[in-house]
């Protein structure tokens, strides 16, 4: 088994290649995202004020709950402090980093209607930006150990397929589909009728070109094995279910399976959501849940039978990928910090890391590489690396635990 730093340079290497040999081309994105869309605001509260302009955030989250707890039968005040606002939603930070890295990025969602929210300006930019509805907002209150996401949602109740149909009229989103080589569906837990368009992909657009529809998309992971074969990737991320009922999460997951009769699905997943997930299928998880990501990861490909599923905590990640006759596995730890800049969006980071590596054939491990050192950068330096800057901190990673 290569060491740490052998297995990062040689993502390094293959990403590098990828991009000398494959340039995305303008008028035909390689990748199509969506369908979300928030304004987030990125907030501290506030334990001591110490002057007009200085105070003291609270840390973390469990010296919040027991403020809160405090708070009751009484009552209290707490001061929140917009440190920055910015776009938000699985989708789009998604989106953003996979365009940052180069790729050809078309995005489906609410970013605004009629008018696209300024938030999302920089963004469109960079992607092609099909606005459908009005975003939601989301209060962000960040520590040292976690973050509360405080979302407002109501727009987005109401997307759906036909929605999309039509805003975009008819036929378009089925073109963008046949375009594109990775379709990302993010946030199935915020958007309650996204499986409107799983289904719809399912039954129509994506059946008329499935290819192959064994379920193994090509040799990838291992030793040095790369993915092959022409199937399209799909992406998805239910994105903390445990709001939704055993029996939605069962139906979604069982749309999935399907899916990946029409093309190669990857489930991905952070801790939380790989035990619920793992719950309803009726999965036990043996000691420690952090300890078995990487047989957790196998068990769910196997129950789901579907090409690829994803596991990311904060300190590590693992996946599985179904091969033509087996499923091969990869951990890789770090690249973390205890002192991030930013946490909102890492993981949809690491998805984005992870997915660019699939798209560059890149194997099990060195892909679970490139999406942790993706988040890694992200956290650090409060946005989502270039290529270039992506291939440099690959080359010379921090140490797993600084």
């Amino acid at each position: 088994m290569p060491d740490r730093l052998e297995i990062a340079r040689q993502a390094a290497a293959s990403l590098r290649r990828f991009n000398e040999s494959t340039a995305a081309s303008p008028g035909q994105p390689p990748v199509l995202i969506g369908f979300d869309g928030f304004v987030d605001s990125i907030i501290q509260v506030v334990d001591k004020r110490t002057g007009v302009d200085q105070y003291d955030p609270i840390p973390t989250i469990d010296i919040f709950g027991k403020k809160v707890s405090a708070a009751a039968g009484h009552s209290s005040n707490f001061e929140l402090v917009t440190t920055r606002e910015k776009l938000g939603g699985n989708g789009p930070i998604m989106a953003n980093a996979l365009a940052a890295a180069g790729i050809g990025v078309t995005y489906i969602g609410a970013l605004g209607y009629p008018d696209l929210h300024p938030a999302f300006n920089d963004f469109a930019k960079h992607a092609t930006v099909h606005s459908v509805a009005n975003p939601g907002y989301t209060d962000a209150l960040e520590f040292t150990d976690g973050k509360l996401m405080l979302g407002k949602y109501q727009s987005l109740i109401a997307l759906d397929y036909n929605a999309i149909e039509n805003v975009m009229g008819a036929g378009t989103f089925k073109k963008i589909v046949t375009q594109s080589r990775l379709i990302g569906m993010v946030n199935w837990t915020m958007v309650p009728h996204l499986e409107s368009v799983w289904q719809k992909l399912h039954d129509d657009t994506l059946a008329s070109n499935a290819g192959d529809n064994s379920g193994g998309g090509g040799d990838s992971g291992g030793e040095g094995e790369s993915r092959g074969g022409g199937r399209k990737l799909i992406f998805i991320d239910l994105a903390d279910p445990a709001k939704r009922t055993r029996d939605d999460i069962a139906r979604a997951l069982g749309l999935i399976s399907k899916l990946n009769t029409r093309a190669d699905v990857i489930l991905g997943m952070n801790l939380s959501e790989s035990s619920q997930v793992a719950d309803v299928l009726g999965i036990t998880i043996d000691g420690d849940p952090e300890d078995a990501i990487e047989s957790t990861c196998a068990a769910l490909c196997e129950k789901l039978n579907i090409y690829c599923t994803v596991i990311h905590p904060r300190k590590s990640a693992a996946a599985a990928i179904r091969t033509a006759d087996r499923i091969q596995t990869g951990r890789y730890f770090g690249p973390f910090t205890a002192k991030p800049k930013l946490s909102t969006g890492a993981g949809d980071n690491f998805n984005a890391g992870f997915c660019l590596a699939q798209l560059a054939g890149l194997n099990v491990l060195e892909s679970v590489c490139v999406g942790t050192h993706t988040s890694g950068f992200y956290v650090r330096n409060a946005h989502s690396p270039s290529l270039t800057e992506l291939v440099d901190f690959l080359e010379n990673p921090p140490p797993a635990d600084d």
